[in-house]
């Protein structure tokens, strides 16, 4: 009941006019309160010494009284089947928190915990080649091999096949809306978000139930995209455009960018050989290409299974058993197995490279290792 309150009058925060987010944000962070509820109990002389709040918005919120349009959108709220998520709640994203102006409430449809898996942001044109498409669904899939949740925008496109080959693979996706909950746009991806939601993964929005897809939201959009990922995957895009904003995004709040190249002059790759010149983004054409520029850990699996044993089978050299040995007790990084085995890195990767090539273990995201 007590979170229920706090969100309404998050709600409320958004609705008030003048303030914006940020400025909510800044409320709630310099006041520390537990419920927004008592913002709005603020006395005018204590609204005025934070920093920020003018004496306008301060009187906006002292008067606010509009609160038949918050019941509403908690109604509507209730009757698509979505449920709310606070800034300083538990599945927050933490990457989301370190952007300027994160959202300080969230719809969504879903399993809210997947925020906190670790991710990329796969983005391009809405219409893509046959190249784009297939450099898609191939990068997922090892995206998503590797534990890595795929992040998109539900749009046309290569945000269509990034969502649809996530799940394919049997990965976790999240799509984020530039609309209400209840608004999917493309309305021809209405299914598809339907899948997302009841297969693990994640709808969501900053906007309340009802809010048109109007042209201003989808930058916004973008910068969620971007600022759940630890980086942002280009894989086809004109000089302009939605995936050139998101690659921006990404840049501003110093996450990694990186960029699938493309044949010159080829009209609808030509943003992505800008980013590649002009150095914003990094050239990938492996999947360690991209792992090696991010710090993540494994993903923890859903049910923890007994560590296979096929490599007792396997011919291996005592130096391959010995690694086997320690990945049997967890998944271990590169640089851990190093000090463990008291091996260089140099030396011990050529090793492991045997030990995948044969099967016995595989490598997920950021340089860790585990039992296949």
């Amino acid at each position: 009941m007590e979170r229920k309150s706090h969100h309404k009058y998050l709600i409320a925060l958004l609705n008030v006019p003048e303030l914006g987010v940020q400025r909510a944000r800044v409320l709630l962070q310099k006041t520390g309160v537990e419920n927004a509820h008592k913002l709005f109990g603020m006395k005018l002389p204590d609204l005025l010494r934070i920093e920020g709040i003018g004496k306008r918005v301060a009187k906006n919120l002292i008067d606010f009284n509009d609160w038949n349009t918050v019941d509403k959108i908690l109604e509507r709220t209730e009757k698509c089947g979505a449920k709310l998520l606070s800034i300083d709640d538990e599945h927050y994203p933490d990457l989301l928190k370190q952007i300027y102006a994160p959202p300080i409430i969230l719809w969504y449809k879903g399993d809210a915990k997947i925020f906190k898996n670790p991710g990329i942001a796969v983005i391009g044109t809405r219409r893509p080649g046959r190249y784009g498409l297939n450099q898609t669904e191939a990068w997922v899939k090892h995206l998503v091999q590797s534990g890595l949740c795929i992040n998109s925008g539900l749009a046309y496109g290569v945000d269509a096949k990034a969502h649809q080959a996530a799940l394919d693979y049997g990965g976790k996706t999240i799509a984020v809306l530039g609309s209400g909950i209840d608004v999917i746009y493309p309305s021809r991806n209405s299914k598809l978000a339907d899948d997302i939601s009841k297969n693990g993964g994640l709808v969501v929005s900053e906007y309340p139930p009802g809010t048109p897809p109007d042209a201003v939201n989808f930058p916004d959009r973008n910068r969620i995209v971007s600022g759940i990922s630890h980086g942002t995957l280009v894989i086809e895009s004109g000089i302009k455009g939605g995936s050139m904003i998101t690659a921006r995004f990404a840049l501003d709040q110093n996450r990694e960018v990186f960029v699938v190249p493309h044949q010159l002059g080829y009209l609808k790759g030509e943003g992505c050989n800008y980013l590649i010149r002009t150095g914003q983004g990094k050239l990938v054409q492996t999947l360690d290409d991209l792992l090696v520029e991010i710090s993540v850990e494994a993903v923890e699996q859903d049910q923890k299974a007994e560590p296979d044993k096929r490599w007792h089978q396997a011919e291996l050299t005592d130096e391959q058993k010995g690694i086997c040995l320690l990945l049997e007790e967890e998944a271990l990084h590169i640089d851990k197995l190093s000090d463990l085995l008291q091996r260089p890195t140099f030396k011990l990767l050529p090793v492991i490279l045997e030990l995948e090539m044969i099967g016995v273990i595989k490598q997920r995201a950021g340089k860790i290792f585990e039992l296949s």
